[in-house]
Order: C-alpha cells, then structure tokens, then sequence
C-alpha cells in the first residue's frame, strides 16, 4: 500500500509529532512524538491528566497551531503544505469545532449562527440543508430565536448545528458539556453520537468526564504529551479506573523529579 493510499484511510492523522514551546533552557514539551489516526466515521475521546497535552494535541490536529516537526494530515492533506491562506480555507471547509465556550453571535438568529461559517468561506448556504440540521438538534421551533432566550443546552445544540452544516471532514470539541448539568450534557453527547451513527461523522472530543467519555467508540489517553493507553467501547467505571491510574503516575513522577532537583 502507498503512502497516498495509506493516508486515505484516515480522516486525520498524525505523525510523529512533536510541539515544543520556549527556547534554549526554558522548554516546554507539549507534544513527544505523538502518532494517531482517527478513521472516518469514528467517534474518539481524548483523555489525560492536567498537563498532558490535550488541548495541544488538539490545536495541532485541527489546523490551529503549527507542530515543531512531524506531519498532521486532514482528509489527506499534509497541514505543513499549506501556507495561512490555504489552511484558513482547509479548516473553513473541512474542519468543525464545538467548545465549552457556546460561541455564539448574540445578535444573529439561531439560523444566522448556523450559516455564518458557510458564508465566511464564500459559500451559499443551502436554507434546506441549514433547517435540516437545526430540525435534527431538536431546535427546529427556536429559528428564528436569539442565544439570550436559549437555554445553555439548547445553545450547545445550536454550536454542534453550526459545526454540522459546513460537512466537515471532521468535528472536533473540546469539552463540549463542561458547562453543561447532568441531563443536558447527555443530551448532547447523545446528538453527537447521532451524527456519528447517522451521518458517519468523525468526532475527535477532549474531555475530562469518564461519562461524557464513554460515548465515544475509543478513548485514547495521553500524559507527558504521549499517547499511553487506549480503551475501546468504554465504560464510565473503566474510563474513570484509567484515569485515576494515570493521575496517580502523574503525580509520582513530578514528586521523583523534585526530589531529583532537590538533591
């Protein structure tokens, strides 16, 4: 199998990447050589203990930020051949994101936020598709509302509907229902595994909820800015076993290097 051929496999890959903040003797690795490929189609949780490297990961794996050196690739295409305008375009048009953070436009409608990023890429939105997607996260009687008369809910819905609408390659979310009660996360997260379901979806989630994790098909888990671990269809209790495993080694590492520093 060639190179071109094994890269289709994946909706996005990365390869031995690495992200490396500062200079000289005042480094920060957040990234040590990480390779991961996450199939179309394939609903993934990222886990890790605080300083692991999630969001670092993430920015990388969605276009935002630049690794130090290896190659991520997006729907085939390798991130490091694009110049700012092309990979402005990439993420435009192939790339959705979900945040904790609604980021919403208070004045726009529900159905204005939803277009908005078709009509920042220069696209005509397709008004039949746009109502589709906002029928399909149950928002279908709030169009013409505005996020101050949403619930919190009903604003995360209309995120996942602005991410949806653009048919993205790939949906990432960073921890989508942190903001969110017991009952409306999972109703969410169950639209979310909709899409994957429904749509065949690619959703790459960082999350710190064994909950919300146990929706995804995988959970993959970093620490010290590697993949170390990865568990497929979780369960809360074993996603929640993993993590404090990972917490406690974690925590045993950064005493060892003190005492190391001590000395």
């Amino acid at each position: 199998m060639d190179r071109e051929q094994a890269s289709s496999q994946w909706a996005v890959r990365l390869e031995n990447v690495h992200k490396v903040y500062g200079a000289a003797s005042t480094t920060t690795t957040a990234l040590d050589g990480v390779s991961v490929g996450f199939a179309p189609g394939s609903f993934t949780a990222v886990m890790g203990p605080s300083g692991s490297g999630k969001s670092t990961f993430l920015h990388c794996a969605a276009g935002l930020d630049r690794p130090t050196s290896g190659k991520v690739l997006l729907g085939g295409r390798d991130l490091a051949e694009l110049d700012e305008t092309q990979l402005t375009k990439l993420r435009r048009e192939q790339v959705g994101f979900v945040f904790q953070a609604f980021n919403l436009m208070p004045a726009l409608t529900v159905e204005q936020n939803v277009m908005l990023p078709l009509k920042l890429a220069g696209r005509k939105p397709d008004r039949h598709r746009i109502r589709e997607v906002i029928e399909r996260v149950g928002l279908g009687e709030r169009i013409r509302h505005r996020p101050s008369q949403l619930s919190g809910g009903q604003q995360q819905r209309v995120a996942i509907a602005r991410a949806l609408a653009v048919r993205p390659t790939v949906l990432f979310a960073d921890e989508p229902t942190g903001a969110l009660d017991t009952t409306t996360a999972a109703e969410v997260l169950t639209l979310l595994r909709e899409s994957v379901a429904t749509d065949g979806q690619t959703i790459v989630m960082v999350t710190h909820d064994p909950v919300a994790a146990s929706y995804a098909d995988t959970v993959v888990f970093l620490a010290d800015g590697r993949f170390v671990d990865q568990l497929h269809t979780p369960t809360p209790d074993a996603v929640a076993e993993r993590m404090t495993r990972l917490v406690s080694r974690a925590r045993d590492s950064r005493r060892d290097v003190s005492l190391r520093e001590a000395v």
